[in-house]
């Protein structure tokens, strides 16, 4: 039996998004493997703003894509992002709040916990 993920907190990872369904492995987890080397661990609530930001450097998340079972992103979506992607437009300062009991801990080689969690919509 395979073990709980965990998310930065240490605690069980929870789900991050059913509609649409979310995750490497289109699970609704940010969960993680050695498959995923894009590290999609990063639970985030979608914005306008990010979604802007992403396509103006050549990652479109608002444009549906059937052939590959993506519906296209809007604002208010919980996605699983790419921690290196989260960072960059972190960067920026146009990095979308993160759900961190659903961010995998994986994240943390990439993202400083308190860079995180500073962006948390989900602590009080």
């Amino acid at each position: 039996m395979k073990k709980a993920s965990k998310n930065i907190l240490g605690e069980d990872l929870v789900p991050c998004g059913m509609d649409p369904i979310t995750g490497f492995y289109r699970d609704g987890c940010c969960d993680t493997g050695p498959e995923d080397v894009g590290s999609h661990t990063v639970c985030v609530a979608v914005t306008d703003e990010f979604l802007t930001y992403t396509a103006s450097v050549g990652n479109d998340l608002s444009t549906p894509m059937p052939a590959y079972g993506f519906p296209g992103l809007k604002e208010g979506d919980r996605w699983c992002l790419c921690a290196s992607r989260w960072k960059q437009a972190h960067e920026m300062g146009h990095a979308p709040r993160v759900y961190v009991q659903s961010t995998h801990e994986a994240a943390l080689r990439i993202i400083p916990m308190e860079i995180l969690t500073s962006m948390a919509a989900d602590l009080n």
